[in-house]
Formats: C-alpha cells, structure tokens, sequence
C-alpha cells in the first residue's frame, strides 16, 4: 500500500507545468504504474462498449480517445529513459512491460463489440455534421481496428496476437544488443605516434574516455558517433581505420549474444505474415498505405530516379579520391575505410575548404542562442531556461517557450551528450503531447536527444558543421511539437504519415548555414569574431562534394530497408546474403556500404520505420521546395511565408491528409528540382 501511495505516476504531478517528476521515479515504480494504466484503460473502454446508448461520436469514438491518461503518462517516462538513460532494471523490464503492452492493445483493437460501435459511426459519418479534425480521428480510429485485424476470423485474430507477442520482445531485444555491442567495442592507442593527424578535440576526448575506463595516459576509441566518425575522417593510419570501420559496420554479426541476424529473419517473416493476414501482398504494402507514398511502386520511383542521378557522382568522388591516392604514391585500391579520410583530403585540395578550421566557431552554446534566434524572427517564440525543475540526469537542460505575446507554448528539455546509457543516433520526443482538454490548451513537454561529445575540461563543446545540422534538424522536430495547436492528442505534433514527418525538421536544416544566420551564431570561442565571410564562401561551394557518397548510402539503406519488407513469409533469408545481392543488384560500388547494414539498421527494425526510411528523402523534396518559398520572398525570415507554415504544417499535426496541408502552404505540389540542386546532382 505504501509502495502505491509512493508511486509518482498514480497521483497528478504536482511539479512545476506538470512534468515528470523524474527525480522520485525510481525503477519499481514503473510496472505497478503500467499494470494499473492498463486496467484503467479497458476499465473505461468496458464502459464504452457496453453502453446501451446509440453509439455516437461523442460516447465512443472521443470516450475511446480521452481514455488510458494513466498508461499514457507512465509509457512516456519509460519508453524515453529506456532510449536515452537506461540501466538494468529497465533493460529487464522492457521485454515484460512490452509482451502487456501488446496484449492490452490487442484486447482493445480485437473487441468486437467496440469495433461494432466504431464500424456503425464510420458507416454514418456523411450524416455526422462533423468538422474536419474530427472526421480525421473517426477515419484514423477505425483503420486503426481494421488494420489491427479486427476483421478478422478468431483464429486468424489468435494468430495476429501471437505475431504481435512475438515482436514486441524481439524488437526490443534488436535494441538492446545494439547498444551492448556498441558499447563492448574499444580501441586503446598506447603509442601517440599512431594518433598523427586527429585533431586535439577528438584526443583530448579520447583520452578523458581511457581516464574514465582506468587506462590513464592512454587514448580510448569507440563506435560512438562522436568518436568512430572523425576517427574515421582525420586518422592516418590506414591499419586503424580499416579496424575502426569493420567494428563499426559489423556490428551485432558477430554470431554470438548480440548477434541480430536471427532476429531479422524472424521480424520480416512475421511482420509479412501479419500483412498476409490483413490482405496486403506484404509489410511495406501495409505500412505505405497510410503514407504520402500509398505505394512501393511510387517509392521505387523515387529512389530508383534519384539512384541514377547520385551513383555516377559517387562513382566520380571515388575517381577523385583514387587520384589523389595515387599522388601521395599509395598503389593500393580505395576501400570503405578510406572513404572519409580521402573525402576530406579532396575537399581541402579542391576547396581550400577545412571542416577541423570552423569547429571554433561552432560552439554549442551559440549554436542553441542561434537557433533561439531564428525560431523567435519565425515564429516570435522565446526560450527561457529553468532551473528548479526534475530531470532525468545532470546533462539534461530545460527551457520554457512563451509566445511573443507572453502565452505558454511549451515545455522544452535539451539532452546532448554521449554516454553508455544512451542509445546512438538523435531523436525528438514528447513526455506530454498537445491537446484540448475542457476548452483549454494543453501545452506539450517536448524533448530533443543527441550524442555529442562531452566537454574536456575547460574546454567548451565544439561541434561538427554535421551536428550543427543535427541540432537544426531535431530542434524542427520539436517545432512541430510545440507548435501544435489541435483538439485531438493522437492527432497532434508529429502524428503524421513517416514521410511527412521529416518536413518540419529538414526545413529547419536550411537556415543553419545561410550567411545571415551564421552571423547570430558563428563567432569564435576564444576571440568572439564572427565567422569570416571568407570561410562562409568556402563551405558553401565545398558543401555539395561528397553528396553523391552520401545519396548513394542513404538510398542503399532505402532500398534494403523495402526489399526485406516486400518480402513473403515463405521465402527464407540469410541477412548477410540477402543484403550482399540486393546491393549487388543495385550496382552500388565495394566502396559504398548502406547507411545502416542489416544487423544494426535499428530504424526499421526496432524504431518505427520499418518500409519507411526512404522517408527522409521523400520529405527532402518537400522541405528543398518548402524552403524555396522563402528564399524567392528575398527574405528567409518573410513572416507571411512564416506564418503560413506554422499555420498549414507545424500547427495541424495529422488533422488533414499531408498533401493537402502542403498544397494549402504551397499552393501546389512540390518540386523535385530543388532536391536535386541542392545536393548537385543536377546545375541549378
């Protein structure tokens, strides 16, 4: 009883806007909290379903969506920690809480009597007098039970269960040895003759890393982004980087505890089986249905046009790379391993361009007070920091974001460094989602995760023009959050179609490097000068060189990601086999491996965007169109065209179809041109 009365989650929040009191959650807490959540929720939908009233709108569909507060507010705080802080306790609970998780959905979408009530508004609904956000949450509640087979026959629906019990623990189980490898791997450097040419930040770190591990006065290496990338881009030893490269891309295939491979095989087969049961060919038909694609054929399309136009500049760049080579007198053929290093060799003798020379006038700091300041010249928002507010661990700052005319639009935390609880990549995410809750807005707790390295000693945190365009990228992604402004929580912020969901964030992209922008943030650390209008010119014509490497991983990736979704069930895989001849097939060259290889590809296969990771680049038509429509205002800060976008994009969540959304902001479709300018793949 005193563990309930302790328990955080099962009392309001009493902390200041109502956020997760992260500093009483401990891991004990989280089960009872889901197990109660749960029964809430079917406790309320029992009350739906067997209400002898006509079913309505109003008593059905909004009662089935106002329902599961509790399970909602537990899941955030877990699902979050157990990506961005995670330990033990919570690693041992994520394949239980996932098995209840996916039978307490199941019970829901697989009650026939709701679905009845459901089905029976859907067929009425020309007669509804409903406006259009809640036309959308009826259309979306009921594919939401069809698509979860609520349809079908009850051994087919006892099959469905099975399928959905079965991915639930092997996706988190994907997760998990991902972040086990990636932290098993270290690569200690004794002699610091083989550290020629890393630049100081990336030893100074590396040697904090061996401090840390016990190994003083040594220089520890890993697969950490902020590590194994400059690793990768700057060390002159070719011995290393070969050693550094294959640990990266072999990661859990190692066929040993963390290995994923069998893992695959079983969540392509059983996510095809689940399409089977459903009607569709196979998972990435399901999956495409409900995106701005509809279908793989229109996807190909993409990517195979885009293919074509990037393989021969990435066949290019490799020529270029091999000349210089063999002008420093190295005989030997290019390798993966020598990609990056070579890249930035060309880059520098072809552009005058060094990326190593800006990083001083990359701080941290500035960036985010940048990037404050050109959201406030968009939107008029203002970010203010606050202190006295729970948080789930010391690195972690949080900001409140006012309106220009003093109303809350949010609550915003910022989480940046690396660490070994922390899984890899960059993410946004919410703790409370926008709504309307008794005519009042509810304002969203958003949050932005990164991996940058951690600060040495006095020195303040320096970023890569690459994370410069990360933060951008996540900080859209929080845009889109916060500026939510609809009545429905599963219709708000980022609850759209996957390959919509990167406009917000890939727009923002844009403005990091426009020269005007560079002036609020780009000034030295020590000297406090602004970056030269010198350097700005060099990095703008250096900027397209190597697109056509990084077109040619990102598209590989793509197009593995829907080859192993449009797969049968029947049809046996090897992973290893598989990828090596959908590559082959491809044309890609030796040089070139996917973004991300089979057995760490956690975007699809354990983060949401399984037949969907061409996404990215669907959405990079839209926001190289989107940005277009400032910059042929003159002004990139033209607040018509600003207000028009947070009114038609970054306001209205998923209340409307997103081609609808973006002709209401553009007028028409977008324009495949200006994705290929950007990335030089075509002349402007």
């Amino acid at each position: 009883m005193s563990q309930q009365a302790n328990n955080p989650f099962l009392t309001p929040y009493i902390t200041p806007f109502q956020v997760p009191p992260f500093d009483k959650v401990e891991p004990e807490h989280f089960l009872p909290a889901f197990e109660q959540g749960m029964a809430k929720q079917q406790n309320s939908i029992a009350a739906i379903h067997s209400n002898e009233a006509e079913p309505t709108f109003e008593n059905t569909v909004l009662a089935l969506e106002r329902t599961g507060e509790l399970l909602n507010r537990v899941s955030s705080v877990f699902f979050n920690l157990a990506s961005a802080h995670t330990n033990p306790e919570i690693e041992a609970l994520s394949k239980d809480i996932a098995l209840q998780l996916s039978k307490h959905s199941d019970d829901i979408f697989l009650n026939a009597t709701l679905f009845q009530r459901v089905k029976k508004i859907n067929d009425t609904r020309d007669t509804l007098n409903l406006d259009a956000a809640s036309k959308r949450l009826l259309e979306k509640t009921y594919k939401a039970f069809v698509r979860s087979g609520a349809n079908l026959s009850d051994a087919d629906q006892a099959e469905m269960r099975d399928i959905n019990k079965q991915l639930s623990v092997l996706t988190v189980r994907f997760a998990q040895n991902l972040l086990a490898e990636t932290n098993k791997f270290e690569l200690i450097i004794q002699d610091e003759t083989q550290l020629s040419c890393l630049p100081e930040f990336l030893k100074l770190n590396a040697a904090q890393l061996a401090k840390e591990a016990g190994k003083e006065g040594s220089w520890k290496f890993t697969l950490h982004q902020p590590s194994v990338m400059p690793f990768l881009q700057y060390a002159d030893n070719r011995a290393l980087r070969e050693e550094m490269y294959k640990a990266y891309t072999s990661r859990c295939n190692h066929d040993d505890d963390f290995d994923n491979k069998d893992i695959i095989v079983q969540i392509t087969s059983l996510r095809a089986k689940r399409a089977n049961l459903l009607g569709y060919p196979n998972h990435a038909a399901y999956v495409l249905e409900e995106s701005m694609a509809k279908m793989t054929s229109n996807v190909f399309d993409l990517l195979d046009g885009l293919w074509k136009a990037a393989l021969p500049v990435a066949k290019s760049e490799a020529l270029q790379m091999q000349a210089l080579m063999n002008k420093e007198g190295n005989s030997d053929e290019l390798e993966a391993w020598d990609w990056a290093y070579y890249a930035d060799k060309v880059r520098k003798e072809k552009y005058n361009y060094d990326a190593e020379t800006l990083k001083p006038y990359f701080q941290l700091a500035n960036v985010r007070d940048g990037i404050f300041q050109v959201v406030k010249n968009l939107y008029g928002l203002t970010f203010t920091e606050i202190t006295d507010i729970p948080k789930y661990h010391e690195d972690v700052t949080a900001y409140e974001v006012r309106e220009a005319n003093g109303d809350l639009t949010g609550i915003f935390y910022m989480d940046f460094f690396t660490r070994n609880s922390k899984r890899g990549g960059a993410w946004m995410t919410s703790y409370r989602k926008q709504s309307v809750k008794d005519g009042q807005r509810v304002a969203p707790i958003v949050s932005i995760v990164c991996n940058y390295a951690k600060p040495t000693g006095e020195n303040p945190v320096l970023l890569t023009a690459e994370e410069v365009e990360t933060f951008f990228h996540e900080f859209g992604h929080a845009l889109h959050g916060l500026l939510s402004d609809v009545e429905f929580e599963s219709l708000s912020g980022t609850s759209v179609p996957r390959d919509f969901v990167e406009l917000p964030s890939q727009i923002m992209e844009h403005w990091a490097f426009e020269p005007e922008v560079l002036k609020f943030y780009a000034k030295h650390y020590q000297t406090g000068e602004t970056i030269p209008d010198e350097a700005v010119e060099k990095m703008k014509n250096a900027s397209k060189f190597n697109h056509g490497f990084a077109t040619v991983e990102y598209l590989a990736a793509s197009m593995l990601d829907l080859s192993y979704h449009s797969i049968s069930p029947e049809k046996p895989i090897d992973p290893d086999t598989f990828e090596q001849q959908r590559m082959k097939d491809a044309g890609l060259i030796r040089q070139i491996a996917p973004r991300y290889r089979s057995t760490y590809f956690q975007h699809i296969f354990a983060g949401g965007y399984s037949a969907g990771y061409y996404s990215y680049i669907w959405s990079e038509v839209l926001d190289s169109d989107a940005f277009a429509a400032f910059k042929e205002t003159g002004n990139i800060f033209d607040p018509v065209t600003a207000l028009s976008f947070r009114k038609n994009i970054l306001e209205k969540g998923g209340t409307e179809e997103p081609a609808t959304l973006y002709k209401s902001f553009r007028g028409r479709m977008a324009d495949e041109k200006y994705l290929l300018e950007n990335r030089g793949l075509v002349k402007a």
